[in-house]
């Protein structure tokens, strides 16, 4: 299989066989480091032994055409550290931090081999953004563009591209900001479907993305597909456990998974994930393996 370049664009980014969920915390407030790899197959590994600063709200994606970062997050107060993970799934110790120290951020691959952090929850919703480059390093602060904004999502699109969306800014939202293949985010695109905050993206299909979950006015499992030019479709009726706070990542090179998060209705904390197809169709439920925790994020390698 090879990976679709459109028209126009930069080099696509590399159609990872595996990924990685990693950090969050437990009900009552524990912080957690651990880390569980997803196979090419989706299934996912008990839990690793964590590495780096335990914390939650934090977020993740890949670069370097086979690799992934893990950055930002709470500890009880706001940081900007990082943790590189290998072609192999190792997550490396912390990287001192650079930019403005936040959470509830997000994060996508662009331009082949790069990744950007953007948002999130400084000492007020923010709209900033991070660069990382194809060695993961990570840039000081670009001046941000568009809603400030918290408990967003991200993910690629049209092979070198990514997008920005939903989100809480004094309320929840539905806008979208595109990113070019070159890291430049783009003005508020006027949003479509359900607003709302918590949920998770990821890639699928070579050239597109989904958002899927949430916090609305109660939990939703509803997606939103996005398209190759970067367009978000209206919402497609939610299958699974209704949650929020969850992480998402690609596997298989054209599949993507939802995963852990918080269910009310199932008392709190989940390990739950649920499969999406090389056509963007979410599967029922599979049993959760490893620690049940929310406010993680995963990311695709190798």
């Amino acid at each position: 299989m090879f990976p679709i370049i459109p028209a126009s664009s930069g080099t696509a980014i590399p159609l990872n066989d595996e990924g990685i969920f990693g950090y969050g915390n437990v009900s009552g407030g524990s912080y957690q480091s651990v880390t569980n790899l997803v196979s090419n197959a989706g299934v996912v590994a008990t839990d690793t032994t964590g590495v780096g600063t335990a914390r939650n709200f934090l977020e993740a994606c890949e670069y370097g055409g086979d690799k992934g970062i893990f950055g930002y997050g709470n500890t009880g107060s706001k940081v900007s550290m990082t943790n590189l993970v290998s072609n192999a799934g190792v997550v490396a110790t912390d990287v001192t931090g650079v930019g403005t120290a936040r959470a509830s951020l997000a994060a996508c691959g662009y331009g082949g081999d790069k990744g950007i952090f953007g948002y999130g929850y400084a000492a007020s919703e923010v709209s900033m953004t991070n660069l990382v480059s194809n060695a993961g390093v990570v840039s000081s602060d670009v001046t941000g563009v568009g809603t400030d904004r918290e408990n967003l999502a991200g993910c690629e699109y049209g092979g070198d591209k990514g997008i920005f969306g939903f989100g809480y800014a004094s309320g929840n939202v539905s806008i979208t900001n595109l990113v070019s293949n070159a890291g430049v985010v783009a003005t508020d695109v006027t949003g479509v479907g359900t607003t709302r905050y918590g949920l998770a993206a990821c890639g699928y299909g070579e050239d597109k993305g989904i958002f899927g979950f949430g916090w609305s006015t109660g939990e939703v499992s509803m997606t939103n597909l996005v398209s190759d030019a970067g367009v978000v479709a209206t919402d497609t009726t939610g299958v699974g456990t209704v949650r929020q706070h969850l992480a998402a990542c690609e596997y298989g090179q054209d599949k993507g998974i939802f995963g852990y998060g918080y269910a009310t209705a199932q008392g709190g904390n989940v390990s739950m994930t649920n499969l999406v197809s090389n056509a963007g169709v979410v599967a029922t439920d599979v049993t959760g393996v490893g620690t049940t925790r929310y406010s993680l994020a995963g990311c695709s390698f190798n």
